[in-house]
């Protein structure tokens, strides 16, 4: 898939209306473009400037910044042009109409800028991954992951790897090309090998430190369990401080599983709400409680709820440790010291300790701190096949040195996929296919 020649245009800001809008333009005919709506008097490079965009006929459609931002050194690595106006959907529209009789001159598909700058080695695969996470951001340590993915830390961290198995496949080779000379000390080899496993040493730390990131990105999920009734919708209210879930005192009213995301001091978590486990015959109902208990299954954290008549003892013979929280709290002075915690989703009575223990149990996950992690399922995978032809390398010890170099070989390209350094055509769709359109 070539690169477009086209000259693409977008709105870049929020939806409209607002405030101001921002257009932006990149590709051969960028400045061109911006002339016929403002005339010759175009700013200098990188300088805002205060001018009046017109149609066709002279008439003003409006006043607003510009700014132009030639190749290289811009974003996309084309000529670029931005144009700050109004943010009514007349002033875009009418603007957008100038440019769609502009010959060479479109809109811009979703990602098209951003993959234009990965085109132009602006970015790399995972530069861009990042920035599309960074627009997607609702939480603050979901913001400072992707902030640091968009840094290149990341990136350096692979192409460092990548660099080391290039070496220890070339000091392979001089030892293959050499071996009657005395060019290359013996010694060589082990130091290569004692590199490599270095190495896998380093490449499964990493891989450990992926679970957090997943949790950051994807959301820590809480799964609230327990008997009807016993106040599991009503504390899903009472975390997400509005009527998410019916709430009746009949049971078995929850049938299907209803989840909420809440933001716990920067952390996104996602609580799911249960059907109530109980032997039942109806049909329906006990697809709520096998919903229930695959959602207990495979949740981060289970909340095991129970009120003061029920049985503190009871776990309803889940298979995961859940946190036993006592909930009605306000209509019962009896010790709830059977249970880690007690609550009432009516009076907010210990909500706020709720709150508290579900950031605890994430960070013993995650850690107080981000580190340098592999943030997405295809990182991951590739980073694994990495490890295995490490793995392989050094466990074909006794083998031709050439099959032991081919196994380094494949170890780098996998690598390279992670950042797009080789053969990533077929991924390049489905990423630039989640940015909006103007980004």
């Amino acid at each position: 898939m070539s690169p477009s020649k086209d000259t693409i245009y977008a709105l870049s800001s929020g939806s409209l209306p607002a405030g101001v809008a921002v257009l932006r333009l990149s590709g051969s005919q960028a400045v061109s473009a911006l002339s016929k709506l403002v005339g010759e008097n175009i700013p200098a490079p990188r300088i805002a400037g205060l001018r009046t965009i017109r149609n066709r006929n002279n008439d003003a459609i409006d006043q607003g910044l510009v700014f132009q931002f030639l190749a290289p050194h811009s974003f996309t690595g084309e000529d670029c042009v931005e144009i700050q106006v109004h943010g009514s959907r007349a002033v875009v529209d009418a603007i957008f109409s100038e440019l769609d009789t502009i010959y060479g001159v479109r809109p811009a598909e979703a990602g098209e800028f951003s993959k234009r700058a990965y085109d132009n080695g602006k970015m790399d695969l995972l530069e861009v991954e990042g920035l599309a996470d960074l627009l997607k951001a609702e939480t603050e340590m979901q913001r400072r992951l992707a902030v640091e993915q968009t840094s290149g830390r990341l990136s350096g961290l692979y192409d460092g790897w990548a660099y080391r198995l290039t070496r220890c496949r070339a000091l392979i080779e001089a030892e293959l090309d050499f071996s009657d000379e005395d060019d290359v000390p013996d010694s060589v080899a082990d130091q290569v090998w004692q590199d490599v496993l270095t190495l896998k040493a380093e490449i499964e730390q990493h891989l450990y430190a992926g679970a957090s990131s997943e949790i950051i990105r994807d959301g820590f999920k809480v799964a609230l369990v327990g008997a009807p009734n016993v106040g599991k919708s009503s504390l899903l209210n009472a975390l997400s401080g509005r009527d998410i879930a019916i709430v009746t005192d009949i049971a078995g009213t929850t049938r299907d599983v209803i989840s909420v995301d809440l933001n716990i001091d920067g952390y996104l978590v996602t609580v799911f709400d249960t059907a109530g486990l109980r032997e039942t015959a109806d049909i329906v109902e006990q697809e709520g409680v096998r919903r229930a208990r695959q959602t207990a299954e495979s949740a981060d954290l289970v909340l095991l709820l129970t009120d003061f008549d029920s049985d503190p003892q009871q776990n309803h013979d889940l298979s995961v440790t859940a946190i036993r929280v006592v909930t009605k709290s306000d209509l019962s002075s009896k010790p709830s010291h059977l249970h880690d915690l007690a609550i009432s989703a009516k009076t907010g009575a210990g909500l706020q300790q709720l709150r508290e223990r579900i950031k605890t149990e994430i960070e013993k996950r995650v850690g107080s701190s981000l580190t340098l992690a592999p943030v997405r399922a295809r990182h991951k995978k590739r980073l694994e096949e990495t490890l295995n032809y490490v793995s392989d390398a050094l466990k074909s010890e006794g083998m031709d040195l050439a099959i032991r170099s081919e196994y380094l070989r494949l170890a780098a390209t996998s690598l390279g996929r992670i950042t797009g350094r080789v053969d990533v055509e077929d991924l390049l769709g489905v990423i630039f296919s989640e940015f909006c359109i103007g980004k």
